[in-house]
């Protein structure tokens, strides 16, 4: 377990990790696309795109859905990191339901490799025939 101190040095350190570079860093933070559209214009000035947007929200809205799709990406991946864990350690808490599947599929199997009489059987008799 970590102390008070340690924590709080930790705290400090994430914080200036974040601040630090929106503060020293002096520029436009554009996004790729434009970065995109402006480097083609640079290369081939005469480049017409192929389609145009259907609909082009205000920056503050594209920003917005942006963030949305980013926390439901986010919260889909905890949700199944999370499945998987609790599974885990539902196994892990209760052997007994896991011994006893895998001995199902045991007998399953075990019924699978047995040969099918009948089909011995009627292979047998094709083959006396010819």
């Amino acid at each position: 377990m970590m102390s008070r101190g340690q924590v709080v040095w930790i705290l400090v350190a994430v914080i200036l990790l974040a601040a630090l570079p929106l503060l020293l860093v002096q520029g436009d933070f554009g996004g790729a696309d434009g970065a995109a559209e402006a480097a083609i214009q640079d290369i081939r000035p005469e480049y017409e795109p192929w389609f145009q947007p259907l609909l082009e929200p205000p920056g503050e809205t594209e920003s917005m859905l942006f963030a949305l799709q980013a926390a439901l990406g986010a919260g889909l991946i905890g949700y199944v990191l999370g499945l998987m864990r609790g599974r885990r350690e539902q196994r892990a808490n209760n052997p007994s339901s896991v011994s006893s599947a895998s001995d199902a599929s045991l007998s399953t199997e075990t019924r699978d490799e047995q040969p099918n009489s009948s089909v011995m059987h009627s292979s047998q008799s094709h083959a006396k025939n010819h």
